[in-house]
């Protein structure tokens, strides 16, 4: 990517509610070639979505899960049937899932990260993981985060990415220079 691709990315990441006028501003360029920049990112899915990040222990959450887990699939079960199955489960017992991912360490395969009301919702969602078709689940372990601890300190941000991909800009442009 161009820097100022990278640039544009990192604003949006810090504010994505910035009109094209004010992003163009902030990065010394033209309101229409920073529309171009941001539809040229849109069409290429590097901006995915706009949204906002809550505070998510005020919207009634108490529990973020960060839960691992080993899973093998049945022999015979096909992706086809198990992403049906996923959607079905996933509209019968809604759930606050921030990322659910396929990933490989500590002998684990998927990852996801929920949010949850209390305790019991938690065990609820847990249950629900463990009866799902098409799988069996070797090991499963979730790391509780308290979302009403004070001394937390950074729950979700996408500043401090922003902030990342601004760095890379600059070490890249000292070594070239």
């Amino acid at each position: 990517m161009k820097d100022i691709e990278l640039k544009m990315v990192s604003a949006l990441m810090k504010n994505s509610r910035r009109s094209d006028r004010e992003l163009a501003r902030a990065l010394d360029i033209s309101q229409p070639r920073a529309s171009r920049i941001i539809k040229k990112l849109e069409k290429a899915g590097i901006v995915r979505e706009y949204t906002m990040i809550p505070d998510f222990a005020k919207l009634g959450y108490e529990i973020m899960g960060i839960t691992s887990l080993n899973v093998t699939e049945k022999s015979g079960a096909r992706f086809e049937e198990m992403r049906d199955a996923t959607v079905k489960a996933e509209k019968n017992n809604p759930h606050a899932g921030l990322m659910i991912v396929n990933g490989a360490g500590s002998k684990k395969n998927r990852v996801f990260i929920d949010f949850y009301q209390n305790y019991s919702a938690y065990t609820k969602v847990m249950t629900n993981v463990k009866q799902f078709p098409f799988t069996d689940i070797d090991s499963l372990d979730t790391v509780m985060v308290d979302l009403k601890e004070k001394e937390n300190y950074r729950i979700i941000s996408m500043s401090a990415i922003a902030d990342h991909l601004l760095s890379m800009i600059k070490r890249k442009n000292e070594v070239q220079a």
